[in-house]
């Protein structure tokens, strides 16, 4: 077994992640829905399963699979249309909860987001009751429940935060990191994907204990400089901060369609509703880019992207739309059957070079 060539800092991290946003947002809305099998998402065999309730989970059902297999899975699934407002409202609120207690918060989506409370506004001296008293708010305020998970770095709260949902509260203390991580199955450590999984197990890894075992030396010669960062993992070394201003990479929309688009009219119909809708998160965001990539997904599920960057900042809706033409037309129209569009825009301001001289730019 490897030592850990170093000590960890002691921070108080808690990760916070939403039970099934999206669709109990609906289910506190809508009382018929509650206790029923939900879905968010596309009822039509080309939608897409966004959240399902956890009364849907038993069956099989899951974010990001087809609904025609959902519905298959569950003959009595609910599906209802996604209210991206009414989830904004509801993490902006629950956001202002966490700003309570600590300025250091890390969104990573509209539903989870990583705080740093080793000090705190309350002077609270126990992660456990920050965290008891987080999601007393949150229910108390928005009627949602979270789960949060507790411990010394990013990593472990992350994984600890998924242990008892939903409404779970779970803590991993320093004494007991490396004898949690060495019995978690390989496949449970957040950011090592199936692949690298299959690739680990075929290596003789099927827990943190296997992992702990190999030098950092022979992680990075198998698994290049991901290795590195496995091996500071697997010893409770992850030493990342909670970053407040996380800087937004890109921002994009994408649509799939219920029947395959064969010529150029109806695509750019369809690119002139996508970048309507990327406008519009530009503007909310107060945000601009510099690179426009367009997305083709085919009939058989084949895609390829082209992008462009140009010398001025783009965020109106006609801007996106001339560009995302030029580029479905450049070097040639698709050749396929075309089942799926998506533009999105990168190389954003994100503060510097700003549009808006004088706005202070926001992440949501």
């Amino acid at each position: 077994m490897n030592p850990p060539a170093e000590q960890p800092t002691l921070r108080k991290i808690i990760h916070v992640d939403m039970d099934a946003f999206y669709a109990s947002v609906e289910q506190r809305d809508q009382p018929e829905l509650r206790g029923k099998p939900v879905a968010v998402g596309g009822s039509s065999r080309r939608g897409v399963v966004m959240t399902a309730s956890y009364e849907a989970r038993p069956f099989g059902v899951r974010s990001a699979m087809p609904s025609v297999k959902a519905a298959r899975l569950c003959p009595d699934l609910i599906f209802v249309p996604p209210r991206f407002a009414v989830y904004q409202e509801a993490s902006r609120h629950v956001r202002e909860i966490f700003f309570r207690f600590t300025d250091l918060v890390e969104p990573l989506s509209l539903d989870e987001a990583y705080l740093d409370v080793t000090e705190n506004k309350m002077d609270i001296q126990s992660a456990i009751k920050v965290a008891k008293e987080i999601k007393r708010l949150i229910q108390a305020e928005t009627g949602l429940t979270a789960s949060a998970g507790v411990s010394i770095n990013k990593f472990l709260a992350k994984i600890a935060s998924g242990i008892n949902k939903p409404d779970g509260l779970t803590f991993i203390p320093p004494e007991r990191a490396l004898e949690f991580l060495d019995q978690l199955p390989i496949g449970k450590f957040h950011g090592i994907g199936s692949k690298t999984a299959d690739k680990m197990k075929a290596w003789g890894i099927h827990s943190g204990a296997d992992l702990r075992e190999k030098s950092e030396k022979e992680l990075v010669r198998k698994f290049g400089k991901m290795g590195r960062h496995y091996f500071r993992i697997v010893n409770a070394l992850d030493e990342r901060p909670v970053k407040p201003n996380r800087i937004r990479k890109s921002v994009g929309a994408e649509r799939t369609f219920s029947d395959d688009l064969s010529t150029p009219e109806p695509m750019m119909e369809k690119l002139r509703l996508i970048a309507e809708k990327v406008a519009s998160r530009l503007r909310q965001n107060e945000l601009a880019g510099r690179t426009l990539t367009l997305k083709i997904k085919h009939h058989d599920f084949t895609q390829n992207t082209r992008s462009r960057t140009v010398g001025t900042w783009l965020q109106e809706e006609e801007e996106l739309y001339q560009l995302a033409i030029e580029l479905l037309h450049h070097p040639a129209l698709p050749e396929k059957p075309v089942r799926l569009l998506g533009i999105s825009l990168s190389s954003l301001n994100n503060g510097s070079d700003a549009p808006y001289p004088g706005k202070q730019l926001t992440l949501f």
